[in-house]
């Protein structure tokens, strides 16, 4: 008699995660995202700033692959920002391209978006690689913190005050980074794990 093995229960039925997009996104990063948080359950949103438009469509960095977002993260209010249980910054040129702001004496949309998450402390945020340039104008975030990034941000987030930790993938409670693109993996068996023990700061476990 063949004996099959259970499968295990999806630990994210219910939750939805978040990513920033932009064009110059990393398409092997974007597309394992999707599909493993979509393999435990979770609901996956594209977020992105639409300037007025129904839509846009962002090429990616390696293949020009296109992606097609419709949902802006400047209509985020906190009920709806709290709805989400993770909010991830990938690698690529996403993080760059989103703090650009029109007025230089004002914050883009999306480091005002960072702010707002940062006093989720439920709501996990994840970085990937260069995803941490998006935080320059807004250090007092991560400041004291232990992050790991690219080589080449070390002295971005050292100026930002952060404490870089010289590993693939750091844990500090609701924050999650990891160092390259390559490591996306990491990144995302962390955001799951937290997610799945129901983690939040603090709470020793």
């Amino acid at each position: 008699m063949t004996q099959h093995t259970p499968l295990r229960p999806e630990r994210l039925t219910g939750r939805r995660i978040g990513i920033l997009m932009e064009s110059d996104f990393v398409e092997d990063e974007i597309s394992y995202y999707r599909r493993r948080f979509t393999e435990e359950g979770a609901e996956v949103v594209l977020l992105t700033r639409l300037w007025g438009q129904p839509s846009l469509t962002f090429t990616g960095h390696e293949h020009r692959a296109p992606v097609t977002v419709s949902a802006d993260f400047e209509t985020l209010d906190y009920g709806e920002l709290s709805r989400l249980s993770a909010l991830v910054v990938p690698s690529g040129m996403v993080a760059d391209r989103l703090r650009y702001s029109e007025d230089v004496d004002q914050p883009a949309p999306a480091v005002e978006l960072m702010r707002r998450a940062f006093r989720l402390p439920r709501l996990v945020k994840a970085f990937s690689c260069h995803g941490l340039l998006l935080m320059s104008a807004a250090p007092e975030l991560v400041r004291d913190r232990p992050v790991t990034c690219h080589n080449n941000l070390v002295g971005d987030v050292r100026n930002m005050g952060a404490v870089y930790t010289n590993q693939d993938v750091v844990v500090d409670n609701d924050l999650v980074t990891a160092r390259t693109v390559d490591h996306c993996h990491l990144l995302a068996r962390s955001v799951i794990e937290l997610l799945d023990a129901g983690k939040e700061p603090g709470d020793g476990r």
